[in-house]
């Protein structure tokens, strides 16, 4: 498994820099699909995947149809907080990896909580539609975490809680990194992912049924289970950057 950065993340960045350096303002058009396709090297799927995260952000608006208005729009420049949680998608891989899935044990098991809790109950179809595309076939290792972080951040999308589906945003690289290194150690993978579909089932259907309670231990078993059972690093290593050094 590589740790080179996905496709959509090249896109994601690239678009950052001219956000972050003036190139791009309040009211400027970002250029289509095809054309950021053909300027990055990158296929139109990881476009669409990069400006979902913008939008997520607050920083684009997105249309279809034709005139003026329809495409992708910049609405706002990454100032204070947000510039943070932009420098966040970068800066990531810097971060200790007990660091990552503790942030993951605080913020995730909070929204299942509150999922579980909602009245009226939370659009889950984008949760349960990324289940079923995990089942639907065999799948290699890396494009199963790969659903498998964005069935997280769909659960923290509906939520509706923007600073945290940004947040889960500028972490997915790093969760996708730390995962699949794990999933390289594992003595059987296709074991693993049964049981990581199982634990995708329960959560789902803890807050489905409003058990906020069980929602929110299921989540915590899940991510720690994982992150046990692959012995990740437990501390930062020498080779880690500390943030605050």
């Amino acid at each position: 498994m590589t740790d080179e950065p996905r496709a959509w993340q090249v896109v994601l960045e690239s678009i950052e820099r001219d956000l972050l350096d003036g190139r791009l303002r309040p009211g400027d058009h970002l250029p289509g699909e095809r054309a950021l396709s053909a300027d990055l090297g990158v296929g139109r799927s990881s476009v669409r995947e990069a400006l979902r995260v913008l939008e997520v952000l607050g920083l684009i608006r997105t249309a279809t149809g034709s005139g003026p208005n329809s495409g992708a729009i910049i609405v706002a420049l990454p100032g204070g907080g947000m510039s943070s949680l932009m420098r966040l998608q970068v800066a990531a891989t810097g971060f200790a990896v007990a660091d990552i899935v503790k942030t993951r044990l605080v913020l995730e098991t909070a929204v299942a909580a509150e999922l579980a809790d909602a009245s009226p109950r939370p659009d889950l179809t984008a949760s349960a539609d990324l289940l079923d595309a995990m089942e639907s076939r065999a799948l290699p290792a890396a494009e199963f975490l790969a659903l498998d972080a964005q069935f997280h951040l769909a659960l923290a999308e509906a939520s509706g809680n923007q600073v945290i589906a940004a947040t889960m945003a500028g972490l997915r690289s790093s969760i996708e990194r730390y995962v699949r290194q794990g999933a390289a150690t594992l003595p059987s993978w296709p074991e693993t992912s049964a049981r990581l579909m199982r634990e995708h089932r329960s959560i789902l259907a803890a807050i489905e049924s409003g058990e906020a309670a069980s929602a929110r231990e299921l989540v915590h078993a899940h991510i720690s289970g994982y992150y046990a059972e692959t012995n990740l690093p437990t501390r930062r290593t020498p080779t880690e950057r500390d943030p605050h050094g």
